[in-house]
């Protein structure tokens, strides 16, 4: 059984109070506890560096002038000591110079007395943060970012494509695979493949969107196209919404009879010669099928063929932890490919990981930590290693007037929402909004909407 540390168990941060006014330290203890925070108060008489050892703490924050103990010599036996622990100063001088002398002896900053509540806590959360996001670096250095596996990810959301790929991947029936661009849409199809019985047959790609249209008829169902060449192994058609129309009946009529459609046969579906056919076909789109069969670009009995086993990618901004997981392995493939001395990621540049939202989701995730390895100066990638759109900060778009709804516009477009993000599945939609399963394929069916799936 896996234990816990202090740090871990407390996700608020545990701080040290190096501090000989008692009013003083019940003060931010009052400040801090109620936010989650966990105080343990030093004992002056003790060494500092045993006491911050045994409490594991995540911050130490210390007075600048006590009796017989100099908070400056506090925070250069710290650094010195554990250089993963920040340390922020109390001074109730409020100069420039004892301000200066504070960062130059390791303070990570400083705040003065009397204390002002707001700058204080925000200090207090940046430096906790920091510990954490130093620790979990370390962490991942060390592991090479973990077992994120083929997929990529330890995410719940993750662990659920997982189980789906495993529950079907050996049944015989088309599965869609959805999500934003660059989410893995492929290795979710490679990984229905070498987990189903046919892994040692052929896995065939083809790109719709990459392939002019005069030649993807070809492509599919030439005498040496892809149908026949996936022959007891896997197609994947990727970019599916991006199949043209005259196309899409051909490949209907090859999905239910197992046919090739004859290339010499009118624009009208012909029964096809006989020929080996995939034993699984995986698609992938990250347009919704609904909206293009709304459009008239899709059929959608074509879109409820394939839409039999539905896998849905989370982007990577839903996917918590896996980003620094991910970033990490990246990484350290990187460094290894270009034979780099390259680490891990810094502190600072984890932090600004973690604030980018990443709308190119992995792939741009994976392409940042490879040119950031490429111009790394420094075993550990700094802020300045990655893209610039990554660390600039975000520009608040204009806020916009208010809008004016009515209740059932509300209730419209809250319910749809939540139907969205759970991917089109009643059930989940109705277990999050705690609603009857009925109550809402009526309310569905009153704005028009289909559900994908139960």
């Amino acid at each position: 059984m896996n234990m816990m540390s202090p740090n871990q168990a407390n996700q608020g941060g545990r701080v040290l109070i190096v501090e000989d006014d008692t009013a003083m330290s019940v003060m931010v203890k009052e400040m801090l506890v109620p936010r989650g925070i966990e105080i343990v108060i030093a004992d002056l008489k003790r060494d500092i560096i045993e006491q911050v050892d045994a409490a594991d703490v995540d911050v130490v924050l210390t007075d600048l002038r006590m009796p017989g103990l100099d908070g400056n010599v506090v925070c250069e036996r710290v650094s010195q000591a554990r250089p993963d622990v920040p340390v922020i100063v109390m001074t109730g001088f409020g100069s420039l110079a004892s301000a200066v002398a504070a960062l130059r002896a390791g303070a990570w900053d400083f705040v003065t007395k009397p204390i002002d509540q707001a700058p204080f806590i925000a200090a207090l959360t940046r430096a906790v943060k920091h510990r954490h996001l130093s620790v979990e670096v370390k962490r991942l250095r060390k592991t090479n970012g973990g077992d994120v596996g083929e997929i990529g990810g330890t995410s719940e959301g993750i662990h659920r494509v997982r189980e789906l790929v495993a529950q079907v991947a050996d049944l015989d029936v088309p599965v869609l695979v959805t999500g934003e661009p660059g989410t893995g849409k492929e290795l979710v199809a490679r990984a229905l493949h070498r987990s189903s019985r046919r892994a040692e047959g052929p896995f065939v790609v083809v790109h719709c969107a990459a392939v002019p249209a005069e030649h993807l008829e070809e492509q599919l169902f030439g005498e040496r196209g892809a149908w026949a060449q996936s022959a007891g192994g896997t197609l994947f058609i990727d970019e599916i919404g991006e199949l043209p129309k005259p196309l899409q009946p051909k490949l209907l009529q090859a999905l239910q009879e197992r046919t090739r459609a004859s290339l010499a046969a009118s624009s009208s579906p012909a029964t096809g010669t006989k020929v080996p056919r995939p034993d699984g076909v995986v698609v992938a789109t990250d347009k919704d099928l609904e909206d293009l069969i709304h459009e008239g670009a899709f059929r959608e009995d074509l879109a409820s063929r394939l839409n039999v086993v539905h896998v849905h990618l989370p982007p990577l901004r839903a996917r918590g932890d896996d980003l620094l997981r991910l970033a990490q392995r990246f990484v350290s493939e990187a460094a290894t490919r270009m034979q780099r001395p390259v680490q891990g990621l810094s502190p600072t540049a984890a932090a600004a990981l973690s604030a980018y939202p990443w709308p190119g989701n992995v792939r741009e995730l994976q392409n940042a930590m490879e040119r950031a390895v490429a111009l790394a100066k420094y075993e550990n990638i700094g802020v300045d290693d990655l893209p610039e759109k990554v660390t600039r900060p975000q520009r608040p778009s204009p806020m916009p007037a208010p809008e004016l709804l009515s209740l059932d516009e509300v209730e419209r477009r809250h319910v749809v929402g939540v139907f969205e993000a759970m991917g089109g599945n009643r059930r989940k939609t109705t277990e999050v909004l705690g609603i009857d399963p009925k109550t809402l394929y009526r309310k569905l069916l009153s704005w028009g909407i289909t559900s994908r799936h139960e």
